[in-house]
């Protein structure tokens, strides 16, 4: 099992930083916010998308892909009935498809809670064929540049849309397409109630990462979630793919929080493989 963590816990600390520090704790590779390094992706050009992928491959790290990936240029709506805001949307999605492929990430988590809701006046059906449509058209850029876009169920907490493995997966399916793909958020999972292990089994050809956290928004070894079941059954459906810990309170401290998030998920592997 490879394992990463999500930079934005280290705020305002330049990447090259964050790879040492990922590099130093044992992790093998780091997930990026794309607001974290500019307003817009566009405004970074192929020399400084080079050098953080260069910088990253010489601390042995991978850079996963990204997240966090429409809140930022303020405006983005990923299903908004507009559909001059729809097209904008879009466009910018296949501008950080092709960002995510210069970096030699290989996935976009598709979370943006509150750029997909089902707005007051919209149906959820009418929400739901709009979101198809505009992942049907950014999969062309995602096949040609390698990157499978990530469809991130979320708690109701945070979205009224998709909130749950069971409705991306059918999204997933419904397209069809080896580029499209889904992630299993423990956080999300447990807040709606879910066994986050069974979510693994039941979704296992239909995801292709996760994020490990606690359900109290910390990372692993910072609240009660047990991840051994959790570990057992990605070793057990043979998931091959990246484990991102994803943490919402960073009063910690970031290295603090990356050092024992790991240790957790290492000894939660050996307690399972023992």
């Amino acid at each position: 099992m490879k394992f990463a963590f999500c930079n934005e816990m280290f705020r305002d600390v330049p990447l090259r930083q964050v790879f040492r520090t990922a590099a130093e704790i044992g992790y093998d590779g780091v997930e990026i916010a794309p607001f974290t390094v500019a307003r817009s992706v566009n405004e970074v050009g192929p020399d400084a998308r080079k050098a953080i992928r260069d910088e990253a491959a010489e601390f042995g790290l991978e850079i996963t892909g990204l997240h966090w990936v429409l809140l930022s240029p303020e405006g983005l709506y990923l299903n908004h009935p507009d559909d001059g805001i729809r097209y904008c949307t879009r466009l910018y999605l296949c501008d950080l498809v092709k960002f995510c492929g210069d970096l030699g990430g290989r996935v976009i988590v598709l979370g943006s809670p509150k750029q997909r809701n089902v707005l007051p006046d919209q149906t959820f059906e009418a929400t739901w064929d709009r979101t198809r449509t505009a992942l049907e058209e950014c999969l062309p850029a995602a096949e040609e540049n390698g990157v499978t876009i990530c469809l991130e169920p979320l708690d109701s907490a945070q979205t009224n849309f998709i909130n749950t493995p069971a409705e991306a997966a059918r999204m997933v399916r419904e397209i069809g397409h080896p580029n499209l793909r889904m992630i299993i958020d423990v956080r999300a999972t447990l807040c709606q109630g879910l066994d986050a292990a069974e979510a693994v089994r039941e979704h296992k050809d239909d995801m292709a990462y996760i994020h490990f956290n606690n359900a109290n928004g910390d990372g692993p070894g910072y609240g009660d979630t047990d991840f051994v079941p959790i570990l057992r059954a990605l070793r057990e459906t043979g998931y091959e793919g990246y484990g991102s810990v994803e943490v919402f309170d960073y009063s910690y401290g970031a290295e603090n929080i990356a050092r024992k998030s790991l240790e957790t998920l290492r000894t939660a592997w050996a307690a399972w493989a023992a």
